[in-house]
């Protein structure tokens, strides 16, 4: 049933006021201003989709199942506990015995004072409504709340006595009454009432319970904080039987008793729950750090995270692994990369990921489709570091993809890949901004404990996670994001880095990150996540990403100009290299160690892959003088020397494919050797071999051999091989999926409420009778045409309002009420207070006008 509509009390008294108490949620939002139901829609964003025709449409939609569920998930420990206990209070419920649920008989001075904000929080989300005389939780978080042997309540407390009676036989309530002293009565109804007055009235129980013996008390003793059932024999022990004959423990079936709600409250000294949480868990520092030592550590690994990404990238640039028919990377592939980056494979499924992302790496959309960086790669690589790294953390930031499931399976049982599907979860950019907000509470170069981090999540979400930290997402987020944040230099030693913080927004997040309720939490979480991070030519950096780059920058190291060759045919870079040198120097050597200093080393293969990308011996001779701080070795120059000599001495090219050289000894050589036997050579000319092979193959089989054949086209010139050439056409980042609907801005907040109130006002406004009913009982207005038009004429004159029905050119039958302005044409211009906005509507259309009436 729709709340806003059912929930109704039989008698309503008046405050001292004069003004009536609310009868149902709607009257209870009418009553609010514009500012309350605003701050109603910030919280509950899917009441907005779409925008609801008024507030009784507003009422039922917050009522219904589905709104409910997500609006209590959304509720921090001690606020779901408020709700906990409204919903085993009586309904409605005073204050004061709200107050006595939560704080107990003896009070509890933090939970008296945390309990008010508790219930405004309630109320502005339309959870509970009423005035403090006649609190009500809404009868949907009710039915969710409220214990049953199916559902049991987080409270531990059973059935009431009235409830655990509905279906005793009268002959045994009378029994029960005899049996603890008092007198019968002439129908079951007086004898739960008093019964249960015998159970609410601390003397007279405390009499009754000195009179039970020790076993039946420790009966009592393990049922009282739950669960509250318990089986029993066909012939109970004498403790049980005890309770039993005196109503303490009461039948549910045939084998199962429980404990009377009034009966434990008594025990528990009035408390609903047995440790009410009114403070959060505080997130306290473990460690500390100097700021200088924390922000330098987290350079550093940002560093580190910069070349990773272009490591992996760089590899790719001929073409990466192949696309999985399902999508994704495949685990022989995932564990290649790992080896690449001689990293853990969740760690490379993280880099993969991220990039991914950032709109980096895609697949190339071919029909053997593989995995290549994208054309937005190669403007990334042109910008400075700092603002490198402020591209790869914005995006880390506000995505979905979580790479800590990669490798485990869902809901079917299939295993999850990196870059496949499945791997949204829309939680992850909220749950990463509050991790990061938490830590961005502390001193700068403070670092807490994990554990405290995943204790104040459980309490600001307690039922997204159920309390099992093993089964928990929030939690494994959280965990998630601890590690992230310390592979990407987001954080250093954990404590968030100076310019972690910046990014985060500066002292605002700081602000917001110290904030426990879980409203604000939701709010930066949606604001992280809806900041687009597709980015390229078009990205806009925002201020808090240039103080982030205003902050790193100096901590990065210089990019230098230069290397040091040395005699073992090895260069070592002192540093991050620039860009073009970093470019040449990849090409003409292979990698031999990374750290502070790269060492790079010169071999035969090496060099000619500088020859193959069309450059000439004397170009590589002068790039490296030009670039070395130390003479070049004389080891190196022979080197590429001897591989110019003989670059290009053979030729290869298509028949299937041929061989042709000037010395028909060294075609003589190729053909003696056995390794030639694959390769299907045979002799057309003195200087031609013609092969089976393609021209790849040929070319990869003669190097095998030692020999430095070079590819030519069918005009006979060389053909030069250019690297990093492949790239997937323009991609667009993955759009992270969202949690739910966004937290809506200001201007929507201000439209909807002024259209929810212009309709609210069309459709609780008073009017006259029209004098021609609706045929079939409608509620429309029926006039004639004559009638309708002089109405409206009469309106517009007297700059007053009129009800009018309408039927659009969809057939759809509408209520409105318009105060016309203009009337020609056989059209009225009319200021439609449902719409709030000036409309047209065709004469023809209106069905019926009726005046409103006097008030």
């Amino acid at each position: 049933m729709a709340t806003g509509d059912t929930e109704r009390e039989a008698y309503v008294p008046e405050d001292q006021g004069g003004t009536a108490a609310p009868r149902t949620l709607a009257e209870a939002l009418r009553a609010r201003g514009d500012e309350g139901l605003a701050a109603l829609l910030r919280a509950r964003p899917d009441l907005l989709a779409p925008v609801p025709n008024d507030l009784t449409q507003l009422a039922t939609r917050a009522g219904t199942r589905a709104s409910v569920v997500r609006a209590l998930e959304r509720l921090d420990r001690f606020t779901l506990q408020t709700a906990e206990a409204l919903a085993v209070a009586p309904d409605p419920a005073p204050y004061a015995v709200l107050r006595a649920l939560m704080a107990g008989e003896g009070g509890d001075p933090p939970v008296e004072e945390a309990l008010p904000g508790a219930v405004a929080t309630l109320r502005e989300q339309a959870l509970v409504w009423g005035g403090d005389d006649r609190l009500r939780l809404v009868r949907t978080a009710r039915e969710l709340l409220a214990p049953s042997p199916q559902h049991p309540s987080p409270t531990g407390l059973g059935p009431t006595v009235a409830e655990a009676t509905a279906g005793m036989s009268p002959g045994r309530l009378q029994e029960i009454l005899r049996t603890v002293g008092l007198p019968t009565t002439h129908d079951p109804v007086s004898a739960v009432a008093a019964l249960t007055a015998l159970f609410t009235d601390r003397a007279r129980m405390d009499a009754l319970l000195d009179q039970a013996p020790a076993e039946a008390l420790g009966v009592l003793d393990r049922l009282v904080w739950g669960p509250p059932y318990g089986e029993v024999t066909a012939n109970p022990t004498p403790p049980v039987r005890w309770l039993r004959d005196r109503g303490l423990l009461l039948p549910t079936s045939a084998r199962t008793v429980a404990l009377p709600r009034e009966v434990a409250l008594h025990l528990r000294g009035g408390r609903a729950h047995r440790t009410p949480e009114p403070v959060p868990p505080p997130v306290a520092p473990a460690r500390e750090y100097r700021p200088q030592v924390v922000d330098s550590t987290a350079a550093g690994q940002a560093y580190t995270a910069l070349a990773t990404a272009e490591e992996l990238l760089k590899k790719w640039d001929e073409g990466g692994p192949a696309v999985l028919r399902a999508g994704g990377l495949s685990v022989r592939d995932l564990k290649r990369t790992a080896a690449l980056l001689d990293v853990t494979e969740p760690v490379a499924a993280f880099w993969l990921e991220l990039l991914y992302a950032a709109g980096l790496l895609a697949s190339d959309g071919e029909a053997d489709e593989r995995y290549a960086p994208t054309p937005a790669y190669d403007e990334w690589l042109d910008l400075p570091a700092a603002r490198r790294w402020a591209r790869l953390a914005t995006a880390w930031l506000a995505q979905t993809r979580t790479p800590g499931l990669v490798g485990g399976q869902d809901a079917k049982g299939r295993t999850l890949s990196a870059l496949g599907p499945d791997l949204d979860r829309g939680a992850a950019p909220e749950v990463r901004r509050r991790v990061l907000e938490l830590l961005a509470a502390l001193p700068p170069g403070a670092a807490p404990e994990p554990e405290a981090v995943l204790a104040r999540l459980r309490w600001e979400r307690p039922l997204r996670g159920g309390g099992n930290t093993a089964a928990d997402l929030r939690a494994r987020l959280a965990t998630w994001t601890l590690e992230e944040a310390e592979l990407l230099g987001v954080t250093g030693r954990g404590a968030l880095s100076a310019h972690a913080r910046a990014l985060l927004g500066g002292a605002d997040a700081t602000r917001e990150g110290a904030a426990s309720g879980a409203g604000a939490a939701h709010e930066a979480g949606t604001s992280g996540a809806g900041a687009a991070h597709g980015w390229g030519a078009a990205h806009d950096a925002g201020p808090h990403e240039d103080a982030a780059v205003a902050l790193l920058a100096p901590l990065l190291p210089e990019p230098v100009d230069h290397v040091l060759l040395q005699a073992d045919l090895t260069a070592v870079a002192p540093g991050p290299l620039r860009r073009p040198l970093a470019d040449t120097l990849a090409v003409l050597a292979e990698v031999e160690s990374k750290g502070g200093a790269t060492v790079y080393r010169f071999t035969p293969g090496s060099v000619r892959r500088a020859l193959d990308a069309g450059q000439s011996a004397a170009d590589l001779h002068a790039f490296l003088a030009a670039h070395s701080r130390t003479p070049v070795p004389q080891p190196l120059a022979y080197l590429i020397d001897d591989v110019a000599r003989r670059h290009g001495h053979l030729r290869v090219g298509a028949a299937s494919s041929y061989v042709r050289c000037d010395d028909d000894a060294v075609l003589g050589e190729i053909l003696a050797d056995k390794r030639s036997a694959s390769l299907g050579l045979r002799r057309l000319a003195p200087t031609v071999l013609a092969a089976q092979a393609d021209p790849a193959a040929l070319l990869a089989g003669l190097r095998s051999m030692g020999f430095a054949p070079a590819a030519e086209s069918a005009e006979g010139d060389v053909l030069i091989t250019r690297a990093a050439a492949r790239r997937t056409p323009p991609r667009t980042p993955p759009a992270p999926v969202p949690d739910g609907p966004p937290v809506p801005d200001d201007t929507l907040l201000g439209a909807a409420v002024r259209a929810i109130r212009a309709g609210d006002l069309a459709a609780t406004v008073t009017r006259k009778e029209p004098r021609e009913p609706a045929p079939g009982g409608g509620t429309l207005p029926r006039t004639s045409a004559a009638e309708t038009l002089a109405t409206v004429q009469a309106a517009a004159l007297t700059n007053s309002a009129v009800w009018i029905g309408y039927v659009n050119a969809d057939g759809a039958a509408s209520q409105r009420v318009i105060a016309p302005v203009r009337v020609e044409g056989g059209f009225v211009t009319a200021y439609d207070h449902t719409a709030d906005e000036v409309r047209t509507y065709a004469l023809h259309r209106i069905t019926g006008v009726a005046e409103l009436a006097e008030e």
